[in-house]
């Protein structure tokens, strides 16, 4: 889909890690059913928050495939119009609780302060939203790449990682390979 009108301003051209690299202390849990619950209350909140603003609310990640083990971090995924456009959805979604992460190009992240969810604010036609979509809903129907997935994390966590975007990156060549299976399965 393409941009039928400019953004307010120019984007962001450097990441802010706001408080720095984080520790990764966590460990896999089992999936939880309650964690789609804790999703669908968030969801309400960011609507709430974020009235007259046209977004796409989805719960990405681990903690979206039944079955996963996954770090108990709920993702959540909002497309909004304009990443640039940050009074609109950032100012209100900080006076509501939640934390800013990072800051980059075509991307902002904010948190609860418990660190148990993260909001991953795209614009709507950024491929990253759909990338995660993809990866969600086929790890939902395949249950090999699922049990991939779960092996990849549960190796990686047996490593100490000064920072928790470290963890992520090295997740990256698995993501990508069913990723590709998935687009294959798709015919895209």
């Amino acid at each position: 889909m393409e941009r039928n009108r400019k953004p307010r301003r120019p984007d962001v051209t450097s990441v802010e890690l706001v408080g720095g690299p984080e520790r990764l202390e966590l460990e896999l849990h089992s999936y939880d059913d309650g964690w789609a619950g804790i999703f669908l209350d968030h969801r309400r909140r960011i609507r709430d928050a974020l009235t007259g603003v046209h977004i796409e609310v989805e719960h990405i990640g681990s903690t979206a495939v039944p079955g996963l083990a996954a770090k108990p971090i709920i993702d959540i995924v909002i497309a909004v119009d304009d990443i640039t456009a940050e009074e609109d959805y950032l100012d209100p979604l900080l006076a509501v609780g939640y934390e800013l992460r990072v800051r980059e190009p075509r991307h902002r992240l904010v948190r609860t302060p418990e660190r148990d969810v993260h909001v991953h604010v795209y614009e709507r036609d950024d491929p990253a939203i759909d990338d995660y979509l993809l990866l969600r809903d086929h790890l939902r129907r395949n249950a090999v790449d699922r049990a991939l997935y779960e092996s990849t994390k549960r190796t990686l966590l047996d490593r100490p990682w000064d920072d928790m975007n470290d963890y992520a990156d090295a997740k990256t060549d698995v993501i990508l390979a069913i990723t590709a299976r998935a687009r294959a399965s798709r015919g895209l």
